[in-house]
């Protein structure tokens, strides 16, 4: 063996055992599995899926929404919110964007690594993986997402990934670098709005850098809005808990919805955070693939939305 390759083993393991990959009940659920590094846990479930249902710190609050009347089921004919962070295809039409994840899923442990692959769709023809690397220490994940072509024929579509969050916090997203007129002339992203999109909604706050989107379990009325970044993110402050997901878009590529990259919805139960990824042509038996990372942030204190108090907190965190 060389001495790269002793490192790199020496590396993986290492990494392998400081994350604990252990099957619990969880839910209702018997078939799940609790991820941790000793700071950061998810807990991934493979009974439905593929779907991460908790995330957060090692026994505190857990950051994801859960719809409880749907917890510890399976088999359902229609599909299920459920809550957790899930994996769909763009644009949104019936059925195709809501075909069925109420069935088991496979799972693969190898090392600090879980696979979660799904059957292939019945509705669609396509196949959906999502594998999960914890780091050894600190509070990052990769999460990827991949989407196979299970069928004879090309297939057009975006890698869609949702995460459902629990109620009352308030999500975050941040507009590309802003600049001046009349030296930047040129339009830098779209803002998209859906028919229900209501901008005098008090839940809405709008700053030069920054969009805030707070979620009230007291108001059903939904809101939605979505943009382009190429340093895509959302985050949601839940108390003093901070859940941060990225993404790398690329400008030169085409996205659905009017060409938007992030987007976020809410109503009464969660809101939610949704990175898009580009139209592919996928060929049969081919994959495409989505790669977010998230990272988690312990006693985060905003003292006012606004540009200065955001850049103080919250963009060191996002990173550039």
């Amino acid at each position: 063996m060389s001495k790269l390759s002793g490192i790199a083993l020496a590396i993986a393991m290492t990494a392998s055992a400081a994350v604990k990959i252990e099957k619990t009940a969880y839910a209702g659920w018997p078939n799940c599995y609790r991820i941790t590094n000793g700071e950061i846990e998810l807990v991934v479930t493979t009974d439905v899926g593929p779907r991460v249902m908790r995330a957060g710190f090692l026994g505190g609050q857990n950051l994801f929404k859960e719809f409880k009347e749907q917890l510890g089921k399976a088999g359902e004919k229609d599909w299920q919110a459920r809550g957790g962070h899930r994996l769909w295809v763009g644009p949104e039409v019936m059925p195709i964007t809501y075909a069925l994840d109420n069935g088991p899923v496979k799972i693969a442990i190898r090392g600090a690594v879980v696979e979660l692959t799904q059957p292939v769709e019945k509705e669609t023809g396509l196949q959906k993986v999502m594998i999960v690397r914890m780091a050894a220490e600190g509070n990052t994940v990769q999460v990827a997402h991949r989407i196979r072509n299970a069928t004879l024929f090309p297939l057009e579509f975006a890698p869609w990934t949702l995460t459902m969050m629990a109620q009352g916090g308030v999500g975050i997203t941040g507009f590309p670098p802003r600049g001046t007129h009349p030296k930047d002339l040129a339009p830098t992203n779209p803002l998209v709005m859906w028919p229900y999109t209501d901008f005098s909604d008090k839940r809405w706050t709008f700053t030069k850098k920054y969009l805030m989107l707070r979620q009230d379990p007291k108001n059903n009325e939904a809101q939605k809005i979505a943009h382009f970044n190429p340093h895509t993110w959302g985050a949601y402050l839940l108390g003093t808990d901070l859940y941060i997901k990225r993404y790398k878009a690329d400008p030169s590529k085409v996205y659905p919805d009017f060409g938007c990259s992030y987007e976020t919805f809410t109503n009464a139960d969660f809101l939610e955070l949704e990175t898009v990824g580009p139209l592919t042509k996928v060929e049969p038996g081919k994959t495409v693939e989505h790669i977010e990372t998230w990272s988690f942030h312990k006693n985060i204190k905003i003292g006012a939305w606004t540009d200065a108090e955001l850049d103080r907190v919250v963009a060191p965190l996002v990173g550039r």
